[in-house]
């Protein structure tokens, strides 16, 4: 007789040092979310964030494209922008020293430095990483050697089909007290329902269960009834919710900001004028209410140190399983 399905070791959930490894196991080696294409729509326009710990910057080019850089001068590390979102002409210039990059990422004048024996100016362009874009969105990888955005999200690519355009969006966040696996692991969760949202106890077949993995796409769909609207649920390896539901696409950044905090933030979009905006959206948010309330509760028994392992349902938690070897895997434990 085989063993139940035990969960993961709890101080996965509660080590600043998991969380540190994590960084560069993790979040360094996957393809991130960053924002939107329709946030780029003339050359010299970027985007800043930091992912894993590093500060990146992606930007319009003069060809078109957009260009990923470690937001990170090659002379004293000075950064090339300050904001989160903005214009930079037709050069990115560096805020301590004005060394002047190409937005190709060469550097083409390192203002100042004077003759020096040796130096090549072709030897310190700027750190590129990875971007690709997906349906409008902007994605970020850090490992020069990962595999192409597309063949992680072929699946869910291939379910959604032809979308309309969304252009309007409403933007807000959600800091919650939890460790951002305890949040992924909820959201994965195919066991709960009606205890933790009592509002879906009356749309029949809105629970979430049977959550099925396609690569590293989890998926859920709302079957279509007199009763409900047609809905698509789905989580990408490893910390994006993408959902559509009852009209508005909305996505769902988990961010990681420690070991024991989370960032949820939330992009909706829907068609301009849509009267079913309003109601979708009060819809998410108290779910993500009563997922937060879960999350914090959970991650204090957690931190209080009577849990020490349970067990997972095989019909129910498959994809938390998953989740959690994939971690394991990740950080060879």
């Amino acid at each position: 007789m085989s063993e139940p399905i035990s969960t993961a070791s709890t101080h996965l959930y509660r080590d600043a040092e998991v969380f540190a490894r994590e960084r560069t196991a993790i979040f360094a080696r996957s393809w991130q979310f960053l924002g939107l294409e329709a946030d780029l729509p003339q050359a010299g326009d970027y985007l800043a964030e930091t992912v894993a710990g590093f500060p990146i910057l992606v930007v319009r080019t003069g060809s078109g494209a957009i260009s990923g850089f470690h937001n990170v001068c090659r002379h004293r590390a000075g950064p090339l922008v300050a904001d989160a979102k903005g214009h930079c002409g037709r050069h990115l210039v560096c805020q301590f020293h004005d060394w002047t990059y190409e937005l190709s990422g060469a550097l083409v004048d390192p203002k100042g430095f004077g003759p020096a024996e040796g130096f090549t100016p072709s030897q310190f362009n700027l750190f590129p990483i990875q971007v690709a874009t997906w349906r409008g969105f902007i994605f970020v990888n850090l490992d020069a050697a990962a595999t192409p955005l597309i063949d992680l999200l072929r699946p869910l690519d291939e379910r959604l089909g032809v979308q309309p355009r969304r252009p309007a969006r409403l933007v807000d966040r959600h800091p919650i007290p939890c460790n951002w696996k305890v949040y992924v692991e909820n959201y994965l969760d195919g066991y709960h329902r009606e205890g933790i949202h009592p509002g879906l106890s009356v749309a029949a077949g809105t629970q979430r269960f049977d959550v099925r993995m396609h690569g590293e796409i989890a998926l859920y769909e709302v079957p279509k009834r007199a009763t409900t609207a047609e809905g698509l649920w789905a989580w990408v390896w490893p910390n994006l919710g993408i959902n559509v539901y009852r009209g508005v696409l909305l996505i769902e950044h988990m961010r990681p900001e420690s070991a024991e905090r989370v960032v949820i933030d939330h992009i909706f979009l829907h068609e301009p004028e849509d009267p079913g905006v309003e109601a979708a959206i009060h819809h998410s948010e108290r779910i993500t209410h009563e997922d937060a309330f879960i999350c914090e509760r959970v991650q204090q028994n957690l931190d209080a140190g009577m849990f020490r392992h349970g067990v997972l349902s095989p019909s129910n938690e498959g994809a938390v399983a998953w989740f959690q070897t994939r971690v394991a895997t990740a950080l060879a434990v």
